[in-house]
């Protein structure tokens, strides 16, 4: 649909989420979907938007059939008030409804009729009003500030999953497709969008200020991907190679900002187009930048630090993530708009295949991003973390009522959905899983599918037994812990494989036994980019013989990490594994593997700690940047876990020991000839070794961001982050005084973002407390005051005890705030998941009971299982972390 408005999933290291068992689920509440008597063909609709008293005035006349005798109409309606309703039935008299019965609690409206409508067509009109709220769903305001400084709204929508119902009444099912014809009447010096381009502009009659805004008739489609706006923008606009008009709507005076996004749409249509063998469905695409949306969901509204770039003052990072987020949108409006999901059971697939999908246009538009090693950091380990838990779910959840939606936007409805989809592309080749995407989308083009007619397809295009393997990866939750070992029989090596599920709390128990048929691959050091081996475990024991490979060989799985699965490999399989790390002859992503799966081993106690610490040492050559993003993460993670100690200190030298080669190398300024990931790469190193306190980067940033300030030496973007955080956590109120000030003179969003994300890393009590006061002000956007709490829960010991103590002080504002959406659970989980005692996870448990939160119910639940790990880690492994950093002091490696 021609406006995009966007998938953001919290951007920034998506960070890690975790629970142990507590409390099942509540009765899930009877849910009936709408009667099929009566659907509709077209929905013709009018609004018109009050900017000022933010209410909303609506006439709907949609042309529908009745398929069965009734004398009601059921349709979904929320917040809205019908004034008149009638249906005509074709060419007789209108009947007048003689009452409009509201269920609120099912967001339902049932029409009801003196007399029985007849089967055929006719149009049903209502007249309605409602509200523009300020919920950021539906038909909502949205709060921006004028050049001159005036503070004005816009009136946007976001509808997905269901809420359409709030800005008009509509049969709100995906399955229930129409098209639409919308009209907006609106002032007249403001923008007017819709999904269709502009057919008719003319002055409203009863007021001259006022224009009508007509667009043209959409493709038939689903109630969810509705969109519209009206604000002031203006644009830039160019042709994608296949002709369609391509359009980046930005704040006024902020046009140039929107080339880079325009760039990437412009690159991508004609990608998928290729790739998909079907054409682009509208004659435009308009991308807008809004300043408050809640995204999280896909389709329409891209935000505005989700898309816009300034050359001088956006960092590297910020430039990929808006290419992912462009990619992603685009996917959609093949696949979800132009073949959309059956029902909400089936959201993981438009959600996982965009998220996968994403990386590969990325990949295709700028190869130099490395991005699929990114992908394996940033989602694929992010959804095997959450996977391992009792409180994860399988990645097709059957829903019933639309609420529990919100429940499966998650990392394993995106991030696992991308990975297995990730791990069957690899299975099927490139070549068969085109042909088959192809089959599926011209089959269901402007229709509904579910995941099984996806599998179909695809299995007839390659042969595969597709559904087979791909069930037990979405309908079970989990996955397998492979364990491998090793022997030499003359001039071969024979293969023991063994699969159990992987679990957060250690090796696994359970009655039953959950099988994985799995894709695997096995490469040795003779050829490390090339698979020696394919096989598909479908059993739980496997014997695999590799020919002609000699006793000094090391045997490797999981080439490229695409498999969603743990490998524990025999000592001796890793000993001989370990060189290929330090001479990096092992590629980026499998360096990367290896250490995330033993970091994860040594979490569930399956192998100590202190071995982990010994391989992460093997990493001071590592020139690559996502290998040390992972590598930052898990230490980050550890680094958490310890401040719960007496010697966090030893730690912190650990940190610096690890990561001061790699910082003296790539020194402070950029040299010629680097690239996008270089200066990833220095802001992370400089990031970490600043928070740790390493003292001549402490020097340098204090040095540097003085010169920023004072305006002598503006910060490069990319060094902004890094230079913040390391200036604020080992600084004092003055320092704390400027960064406010430095967020208040901000005119772009992205470096207002930057300072919040940092501002929690301020380590006394009193400046704490005012950081969190800060974040529930005027100053900051209110879909922005999560990332600044959690920032603090994740700054510091300290930081953690307030933030958690301000959250139950506050919850009212902040849950009435927040509501059901995504940035409940987000907030939830980044202020209590660094705890690490027993009794926290009870506190939470009952804080939560007393104040429910229903759509973060699963969240509140792993929080708590996470807790109850860290603190059987600490338990575990804290004695002997303790003793090998003290005998590290004692005796230094050599480097």
């Amino acid at each position: 649909n021609g406006i995009h408005l966007i998938d953001v999933r919290s951007s920034r290291r998506r960070r890690r989420l975790h629970s142990l068992g507590l409390a099942a689920m509540p009765e899930k509440r009877p849910f009936e979907r709408l009667p099929a008597d009566v659907s509709p063909i077209n929905y013709s609709l009018c609004l018109k938007p009050d900017l000022l008293d933010f209410t909303f005035e609506g006439k709907l006349e949609a042309a529908a059939q009745v398929r069965q005798a009734t004398n009601q109409i059921v349709m979904n309606c929320a917040d809205i008030d019908i004034i008149t309703a009638s249906y005509a039935p074709e060419g007789d008299e209108e009947i007048h409804a003689t009452g409009f019965n509201y269920q609120n609690e099912d967001e339902k409206v049932t029409l009801s009729f003196p007399s029985t409508l007849q089967t055929g067509t006719g149009t049903l009109k209502i007249d309605f009003v409602g509200e523009l709220n300020d919920k950021m769903k539906g038909f909502y305001r949205s709060k921006y500030t004028t050049p001159s400084g005036e503070v004005r709204y816009a009136a946007v929508t976001q509808f997905e999953a269901t809420d359409a119902r709030r800005a008009f009444p509509c049969w709100d099912e995906p399955a229930i497709k129409a098209t639409f014809d919308i009209s907006l009447v609106v002032p007249k010096d403001r923008v007017a969008l819709s999904n269709m381009n502009i057919i008719d502009r003319k002055p409203y009659p009863d007021d001259e200020n006022l224009v009508e805004v007509k667009f043209a008739r959409t493709p038939v489609m689903s109630t969810y991907l509705v969109a519209f706006v009206v604000g002031e923008y203006d644009f830039v606009e160019t042709r994608s190679k296949d002709g369609v008009c391509v359009r980046v709507y930005t704040p006024v005076g902020k046009a140039e900002q929107g080339k880079f996004a325009l760039e990437v749409a412009a690159k991508t249509l004609p990608f998928y187009k290729d790739y998909f063998n079907v054409p682009y469905p509208l004659p435009k695409i308009d991308l807008i930048a809004i300043a408050d949306f809640a995204a999280g969901k896909v389709n329409f509204i891209l935000l505005e630090t989700a898309l816009l770039i300034d050359p001088k003052n956006s960092c590297s990072s910020s430039r990929q993530w808006v290419a992912l987020v462009v990619g992603h949108e685009l996917a959609h409006q093949w696949f979800g708009n132009l073949v959309t999901m059956e029902w909400w059971t089936h959201l993981w697939l438009n959600e996982g295949f965009a998220s996968w999908i994403e990386y590969l246009c990325v990949d295709h538009c700028f190869p130099e991003y490395d991005i699929w090693t990114q992908f394996v950091s940033a989602d694929y380990t992010r959804a095997q973390e959450l996977d391992a838990l009792d409180n994860s779910h399988p990645i097709e959840v059957s829903v019933g009522h639309p609420s529990e939606v919100d429940e499966i936007f998650d990392a394993i409805s995106y991030s696992k959905g991308a990975s297995v989809i990730r791990m069957l592309h690899d299975y099927i080749g490139d070549k068969d899983f085109k042909k088959g995407m192809n089959m599926y989308l011209t089959k269901f083009q402007q229709k509904n599918a579910a995941t099984e007619d996806l599998w179909e397809s695809l299995e007839n295009a390659s042969g595969k037994p597709i559904a087979a393997v791909m069930n037990t990866w979405t309908k079970q939750m989990g996955f397998p812990l492979i364990y491998v070992e090793a022997e030499q029989v003359e001039d071969d090596r024979l293969l023991r494989l063994s699969q159990k599920k992987f679990c957060a709390s250690g090796p696994y128990v359970g009655e039953d036994y959950p099988q994985w048929m799995v894709p695997i691959t096995i490469s040795t050091s003779e050829d490390a980019n090339q698979a020696k081996l394919k096989i598909l475990m479908d059993k739980p024991e496997m014997n695999v013989v590799l020919k002609n490979v000699k006793p000094d060989q090391w045997v490797k799985l999981n080439l490229g990490t695409v498999g969603f699965y743990r490998t524990q490999y025999s000592s001796s399989m890793l000993e001989s594994l370990l060189p290929g790390i330090r001479d990096l002859s092992l590629p980026p992503v499998d360096r990367l593997g290896l250490q995330n799966d033993l970091f994860s081993l040594a979490r569930a106690g399956i192998i100590s700690t202190v071995e982990v610490l010994k391989v992460m040492e093997a990493f001071v050559n590592e020139p690559n940047y996502t290998v040390w993003s992972d590598l930052s993460c898990n230490l980050g993670i550890l680094s958490t876990l310890l401040s719960h100690t007496d010697f966090y200190e030893e730690i912190q030298e650990f940190v610096k020991d690890v990561f001061s080669p790699i910082g003296e190398r790539l020194g402070w300024d950029p040299k010629p000839g680097e690239g996008h990931l270089d200066a990833l790469l220095r802001g992370l190193v400089l990031g970490k070794l600043g928070k740790a306190g390493h003292k001549a980067t402490l020097e340098e940033a204090r040095r540097r961001f003085k010169d920023h300030v004072e305006g002598k030496q503006i910060l490069s973007a990319d060094l902004r982050s890094p230079v913040y955080l390391t200036v604020l956590k080992h600084g004092d109120s003055t320092t704390l005084d400027i960064m406010l000030k430095l967020h208040k003179q901000a005119d772009m969003q992205e470096e207002k973002n930057r300072i919040e994300r940092v501002l929690g890393a301020t380590l006394l009590p009193d400046l704490i407390q005012k950081v969190l006061t800060f974040a529930l002000s005027e100053e900051v956007r209110p879909q922005d005051t999560v990332s600044v709490i959690g920032g603090v829960a994740g700054g510091s010991k300290h930081g953690r005890k307030a933030a958690w103590k301000f959250i139950k002080d506050n919850w009212e504002e902040l849950y009435n705030r927040y509501q059901g959406g995504f940035l409940i659970s987000r907030l939830i989980k980044l202020s209590v998941e660094g705890f690490a005692v027993d009794k926290m996870a009870g506190e939470v448990k009952a804080f939560f009971e007393s104040h429910p939160a229903p759509s973060a119910e699963r969240t509140i639940q792993q929080c708590c299982e996470n807790i109850l790990l860290n603190a059987a880690w600490l338990k575990r492994d804290a004695d002997s972390i303790h003793q090998y950093l003290l005998q590290r002091k004692a005796s230094p490696p050599p480097v």
